[in-house]
């Protein structure tokens, strides 16, 4: 390899001119613009409105892409001039627009519908307003190229004027999405009727709604930068005491919506909880110890059905043919912590001396193997095999019994802050410390004096136990256990959820869990489609916050460093050097 190719690889960014940018740029926009047209998705979501009479989810999403075209534009070309950023701006638009336009067109003199169902008239109509094909086509063009230079605009403006205007923009978006959710939610208090009837038809956000949602967002926006201007870039909420004073509203809202919002909201907040308290477990060894763990799911199964044997009134229940009486579900929750950390230690003993991608795949298979045998028929007389554990009680605190949704997730919401200060101790504790040693190098951390045996197992059983505190509540939760809730997938999704939070970072934990968990649960009314939105929001997201929506100081610094180096327009001097050697090297 030669000086010049190491200095091109790492050059790279810097030899595509901003006018062959802009092109690739209006391509990429106009090719989504044109597949979502094509699968079918923006003709679906037409028939949603954001804004009744005014605007819909599919007109929403092409003037996003419009607007992103030009925002996008003008990331990439910061140290250029205004006016030719907005010029680029203008020709990425057209270009997508122009894909469109040819798509529109396709669609009036080819039969694609043979080949692509989803292209009908609806969505001819749709993408041209119902305009002649001679106004539409061109219509379209302008109006992405306008769109274009309004995202370069909105990108070049100071943040006291792009910020207030996002917020806005979203709110009314939250608020005409989740316009369902939301009235039903306000059907629980009747106090507020008149504000729903002023906000919300059933089709939608009225105009008159929408523009006082955006007025709000974006005073309160204003307010809130202004004020910190005022402070001299820092504000009392950022202090010791508004930060308490946050976290102490923001425990008040948890406690209150569940009560105001109905069961269904308590469902999904609970189940968020839930993969809360696995996702502190998982991140214990992967986040801090580096280490690779796709069988986590073991130690969330081994939880729930130590509280089924513990508690269940079955046949299977180990009072049945036992002297061990039936517990409650208080007595029987650490024991299956216990256990559960047991189970983590036994399972992390034969992969001690697996690294990296090798350990993943060992781990998946101990956690394949303890799936294997509770479906199997020797297990069968104990766990119940595929037929499952049925008739758990509900926990009971005196006389009341936690049957109601909202009241089980009180349970779920006290057990996770007690696991989040655990976690949060356990983080800036010694062993702590040496867990995040033996991540960035098990070798030096040996030769430092950590026994890594040790700090390993530690790893693997504190991680067991926040699954297995999980899974203890799940089972109660359901009554019931079953091997096909014990899939690999949850192993999969605990660990997305950490890499999308940010990893090694416990508020990453939580807002990993709501982004993954939480948002396919409230998109739940667009069925199957919904994994949709979920996917091009998870792209996004990893594309423009690779580590991830609230990362550790850390994993921020390393991350955005190496972006940093890689942006450089000569190679460092030591990569300098070694390409020349490499180059001059004599007899070559």
């Amino acid at each position: 390899m030669t000086a010049q190719s190491i200095t091109r690889g790492v050059r790279r960014k810097r030899t595509q001119s901003p006018l062959h940018r802009a092109i690739i740029t209006g391509v990429s926009f106009g090719v989504m613009a044109v597949y979502l047209a094509m699968v079918g998705l923006l003709p679906m979501i037409h028939a949603r409105a954001v804004i009744v009479d005014v605007l819909t989810m599919a007109h929403a999403a092409l003037l996003a892409i419009g607007l992103g075209a030009g925002a996008y534009v003008a990331r990439g070309e910061r140290d250029k001039p205004a006016a030719t950023i907005v010029l680029h701006g203008l020709i990425a638009g057209a270009i997508s627009g122009g894909l469109l336009a040819v798509l529109v067109v396709a669609m009036n003199t080819i039969d694609l519908r043979s080949i692509f169902i989803s292209l009908s008239p609806q969505t001819s109509d749709m993408l041209t307003l119902e305009l002649d094909l001679e106004y539409a086509v061109p219509l379209l063009v302008a109006a992405a190229a306008v769109l274009g230079a309004l995202g370069v605009l909105l990108a070049r403006s100071p943040p006291t004027v792009r910020k207030p205007v996002l917020i806005g923009c979203s709110a009314v978006l939250f608020f005409g999405v989740f316009q369902e959710l939301i009235q039903i939610m306000m059907q629980f208090n009747e106090a507020i009727g008149d504000v729903r009837e002023f906000l919300y038809t059933w089709e939608g956000l009225t105009p008159e709604g929408a523009g006082a949602i955006f007025a709000i967002a974006t005073g309160a926006s204003v307010l809130s930068t202004r004020r910190r201007a005022g402070a001299g870039g820092s504000s009392w909420w950022q202090s010791r005491n508004g930060q308490l004073v946050k976290a102490g509203i923001a425990v008040v809202v948890l406690v209150l919506l569940p009560i105001l919002a109905g069961s269904y909201i308590g469902q999904v907040l609970m189940l968020v909880g839930l993969y809360i308290l696995m996702g502190m477990g998982l991140n214990l060894e992967v986040g801090l110890a580096g280490l690779l763990d796709l069988g986590f799911v073991a130690f969330f199964a081994v939880g729930a059905y130590t509280t089924a044997l513990l508690t269940a009134d079955s046949v299977h229940a180990l009072a049945t043919f036992t002297a061990i009486p039936h517990m409650s579900f208080w007595a029987a929750m650490p024991i299956a912590v216990l256990i559960s950390v047991i189970v983590g230690v036994l399972f992390g003993i034969p992969v001690l001396g697996v690294r990296g991608d090798y350990l993943a795949v060992a781990t998946l298979g101990l956690g394949e193997i303890v799936r294997v045998i509770v479906q199997s028929d020797a297990a069968a007389p104990l766990l119940a095999g595929a037929q499952g554990i049925l008739q758990i009680p509900k926990p009971r605190i005196g006389d009341i019994e936690l049957a109601d949704p909202v009241a089980l997730f009180f349970l779920t919401l006290v057990c996770a802050a007690v696991a989040a200060y655990f976690a949060w101790r356990l983080e800036s504790s010694r062993l702590g410390r040496a867990w995040m040693a033996i991540r960035d190098d098990e070798d030096v951390a040996q030769a430092l004096g950590i026994n890594l045996v040790k700090v390993k197992l530690l790893a693997y059983g504190l991680g067991a136990a926040f699954a297995g505190l999980s899974g203890s509540i799940f089972a109660v939760m359901l009554t019931s256990v079953y091997p096909s809730s014990f899939q690999l997938l949850v192993s999969i999704n605990v660990l997305a959820l950490i890499i999308v939070g940010g990893m090694g970072s416990l508020p990453g934990v939580i807002v990993g869990s709501l982004a993954l968990v939480g948002l396919p649960e409230l998109l739940r009314e667009f069925g199957e489609n919904r994994y949709l939105f979920y996917g091009v929001a998870l792209i996004v997201m990893m594309r423009i916050r690779p580590e991830g929506l609230w990362p550790s100081a850390t994993r921020r610094r390393e991350l955005h460093d190496f972006a940093g180096d890689l942006e450089l327009e000569e190679p460092p001097p030591a990569v300098a050097g070694v390409a020349a050697s490499v180059e001059h090297r004599p007899g070559e």
